[in-house]
């Protein structure tokens, strides 16, 4: 399985990424692992959405970094 998660920080950062162990992912961001997010520690897990192809996965992350996915995300994701 290849997740897509949404991730949500205090000051309301966010951030979205894609990994294969989710529970070991949300761990490196919060020991400070991940240079994106080490300053915003500590993070919690809004939502995350499963796929079983990795392809789809990456795209749709990249969709939800974009303009339109960064509106479908704030209107249902979190």
């Amino acid at each position: 399985m290849h997740y897509v998660y949404l991730l949500e920080a205090s000051g309301a950062k966010r951030y979205v990424g894609v990994t294969s162990n989710l529970k070991r992912r949300l761990a490196e961001h919060n020991a400070g692992k991940s240079a994106h997010t080490a300053n915003f520690i500590p993070w919690r897990l809004i939502t995350y959405v499963a796929f079983s192809n990795e392809r789809r996965a990456l795209e749709f992350e990249r969709y939800l970094k974009s303009g339109s996915g960064h509106a479908f995300a704030r209107r249902r994701l979190w």
